[in-house]
């Protein structure tokens, strides 16, 4: 649970108390609740939760490589026929990529110089190298080198160092890449005028004391927070130095192409697949199947990439223009866990894998050209798939199909630097400073462009906001929380008896949602239960790291046993188990979902959906009295499941409601996950379409209720404040039923009061308090 120093100590004090307490006793395995079969799973079903959940998706991930072609609507009656039949597929890949800022306008390349550094910074055999910047979009500018040829100028390219190279290593002006793979500097030698853009590097920063984060990954999460990506920004960069070439003087410009290495291999094939007026790419050290992107940094972590791209259809797209793969070594990258961000490892592709993903894109475009035309891929093998990158084969290929000129020069002297001790980190920063600013400025104006998305949901009567708002929920889930399109498994309950207390009985129980997805959890019943009664049900929802027997059992003072006391007003209570436990491993959970679009919640809404209509059927439930009240991670849930699960009939959420678009995205407060190790917490797009505000707004006309301590490290009061009221003023002002809308707020820290949020609950539900309770 989160929680900051001062709201650790208050809870940790007062758990000394607690764990002094009388605990339930567990019993052994007891007879399964009556209608149900015996449960007879062993060992922690908690873990084998989670197991499942990722053999789960997994599953999906190889499903996803046949689920593709639906998405695509290829006409092969003319290459240009086939270029229009991409449009809606390359909209959905800018998308996704967060490719959305308009990009500025500008007429050629700005020399960089300083009252005592000239522009051309360096020479080689046939070319001069120049500092140099352009605008790419807001206020963001690209840098790298221009390396300009001293003869006749036979083609243009962007060449894209991997992102731990500097533009000046893959120039040869600077010593960290082997003379042979100095592809830029090979083609400048060769008479092409080469631009080099700087790449945001993999260097660790350290936002806050004990944590460790890479600059691609610190960029990335408050970029995808407001539906942008690192590479995004870096692919506008590229895409704004093509206008720069298109531009060329002359009566046509020459072909362009675009090359690049590791993560600047990964650019030039996105660049290819996006933007028709590079003619030829050249992809090294990347092309693979894709399926595995899980494993990778954190920063290539694409939400919903999956769904209809692998490289071969990246690939695809670019045909019938030329492309080369180039099999060679990869970046050495290991992000360990444990440094406080996303862990990940990029590996040099298998030889097979490049292949089988080379046959998929031969296989979707054999139609695209005649038979007798030269063939639009090629593959380069170096040294078995893992040699030196920047092969003379290679270059020779991406050479020939950009230029006139027959073949590549010769490797000329070693190119001469006139900086000496050039320190490239000032110019990095830079490139770091000015996303984060446009990162901040996104966030600055995402309220305004959530009330815009909203324009269209009408509150003038119930009826109308009931019918309008409709659309959004489908939004919520199909595009924010991610939906499996699959029916729900035959529940199939299984449980036994394990509490036994004087006021109330406990049972596990477990079914069957998706194949290899269970829900698990603990259904608490009073024992004044009456024959033919039909009692409200509260779910009680844990928090991080929790499990069901914690809202149930003393040891932890946060939740205040909240499920058991709720059973002791005679509220039948059920306490289930949610996926983010195991550090790591849920995270990892969310990891794989992304790539296809999906979050931790498109498992967990079907697992309460399942929960909510077999208690439904109990014969002591009331079925439209069924309540959602979640700490923490659980308030969290609290915003994102009782939305999509319409058979909860009211939401309490406590210590998690707050300005949730700015804690994820923000710089520069105490409160911010962008410091933190929760690398999992960031939803695509989220700050252009739902922040906490709209996800109530969901919720609504169902009651809706916050619980906030004054001393929880979750946000400030007045971020909860700010963000309620606009709640509040929807419930009241806009469809006067702010009756059913409140917010508590008590003197304590990050925990479960259960003073106003137990009122509220027996109102709402219309259920009596016991007659000693206050």
């Amino acid at each position: 649970m989160k929680r900051n120093s001062l709201a650790l100590v208050v809870l940790l004090t007062a758990a000394v108390g607690a764990w002094g307490a009388a605990a339930p006793k567990i019993l052994p395995d007891g007879p399964p609740l009556p209608g149900t079969a015996r449960l007879e799973m062993q060992g922690d079903i908690t873990s084998q939760l989670v197991e499942g959940a990722d053999r789960f998706l997994l599953g999906e991930i190889e499903k996803s490589v046949a689920g593709r072609a639906r998405y695509w609507k290829r006409d092969f009656s003319s290459p240009r026929k086939y270029e229009v039949s991409l449009r809606p597929n390359r909209e959905r890949l800018a998308h996704v990529l967060g490719v959305r800022d308009s990009r500025a306008a500008f007429d050629a390349l700005e020399l960089v110089a300083t009252s005592w550094q000239p522009a051309l910074v360096g020479e080689g055999t046939g070319f001069r190298a120049y500092a140099v910047r352009w605008p790419a979009f807001g206020d963001v500018y690209g840098e790298g080198l221009l390396l300009a040829p001293t003869g006749v100028t036979w083609a243009g390219a962007i060449a894209l160092p991997d992102a731990d190279q500097t533009p000046e290593q893959i120039a040869g002006l600077a010593p960290g890449v082997p003379p042979e793979s100095q592809f830029a500097r090979r083609l400048a030698e060769s008479g092409c005028r080469v631009l080099i853009p700087v790449l945001i590097d993999r260097q660790m920063m350290s936002p806050r004391p004990g944590t460790k984060i890479t600059n691609r990954e610190y960029i990335y999460r408050s970029a995808f927070e407001l539906g942008r990506h690192v590479i995004g920004y870096e692919l506008q960069k590229v895409r704004a130095a093509v206008d720069c070439f298109s531009k060329w003087p002359g009566s046509e410009p020459p072909k362009l192409g675009v090359i690049g290495w590791g993560d600047g291999g990964m650019l030039a094939l996105a660049a290819g697949a996006l933007d028709t007026r590079i003619r030829a790419v050249c992809v090294s050290g990347y092309f693979n199947r894709r399926e595995n992107v899980w494993q990778e940094p954190l920063d290539h972590n694409v939400f919903g990439l999956l769904e209809q791209f692998g490289d071969a259809e990246l690939a695809a797209m670019i045909a019938p223009r030329m492309l080369i793969v180039e099999a060679a070594r990869a970046p050495n990258v290991v992000i360990p866990p444990g440094l406080g961000g996303g862990p990940g490892r990029i590996v040099t592709p298998k030889l097979d894998d490049v292949r089988h993903e080379l046959q998929r894109a031969r296989q979707m475009v054999h139609l695209v050209a005649p038979s007798q035309a030269p063939p639009w891929i090629e593959l380069v093998e170096s040294d078995g798939g893992a040699g030196p990158y920047g092969s003379e084969a290679a270059l020779q290929k991406f050479f020939r199909a950009i230029s006139s000129k027959p073949n590549l020069a010769p490797l000329g002297k070693t190119p001469q630097d006139r900086r000496p001790g050039f320190d490239p980190h000032a110019r990095q920063a830079r490139q770091v400073y000015e996303l984060m600013r446009h990162n901040q400025w996104l966030l600055g104006q995402s309220a305004e462009v959530r009330k815009k998305y909203f324009e269209r949901l009408d509150t003038s009567s119930l009826e109308k906001f009931r019918s309008t708002i409709e659309p959004y929920r489908r939004a919520f889930y199909e595009d924010v929380i991610g939906r499996f399109d699959r029916p729900l498994l035959p529940p199939a309950v299984r449980s036994r008896k394990t509490y036994d207390e004087p006021k109330w009985t406990g049972y596990e129980v477990v079914m069957d949602v998706f194949p290899d997805v269970i829900a698990y959890g603990i259904l608490l019943l009073p024992k004044d239960l009456q024959p033919g009664q039909r009692r409200p049900v509260v779910v009680c929802q844990h928090g991080l790291e929790g499990r069901p027997q914690d809202v149930i059992a003393g040891g932890n003072s946060a939740y205040s046993e909240f499920a058991s006391k709720l059973a002791e007003r005679g509220f039948v209570t059920f306490a289930p188990q949610n996926l983010y436990i195991f550090t790591d491993r849920f995270r990892t959970l969310q990891r794989k979902a992304n790539p296809l679009g999906k979050t931790l919640f498109s498992l967990i809404v079907p697992q309460h959906q399942q929960i909510c209509d077999w208690l439904s059927t109990l014969p002591f439930v009331d079925k439209d009295r069924i309540a959602f009240y979640g700490l923490s991670y659980g308030g969290k849930s609290a915003m994102r499941i009782p939305p999509l699960v319409d058979r909860y009939c009211l939401s309490i959420c406590s210590g998690d409601f707050n300005e949730w678009v700015w804690k994820n995205a923000s710089i520069g407060n105490p409160y911010t996950y962008m410091n933190g190790g929760e690398y999992e917490i960031f939803e695509f797009d989220l700050g252009s379409t739902f922040n906490y505000a709209e996800m109530a707004a969901l919720i609504a006309p169902r009651p809706f209720m916050v619980e906030r301590g004054h001393f929880d490290g979750c946000a400030p009061d007045e971020a909860v404040a700010y963000e309620f009221a606009k709640v509040r003023f929807l419930y009241q002002a806009k469809l006067g039923i702010g009756d059913r809308c409140a917010l508590e707020w008590f003197n304590g820290p990050h925990m479960i009061h259960g003073e106003g949020t137990y009122h509220f609950l027996h109102q709402r539900l219309k259920w009596p308090k016991p007659a000693a309770a206050p």
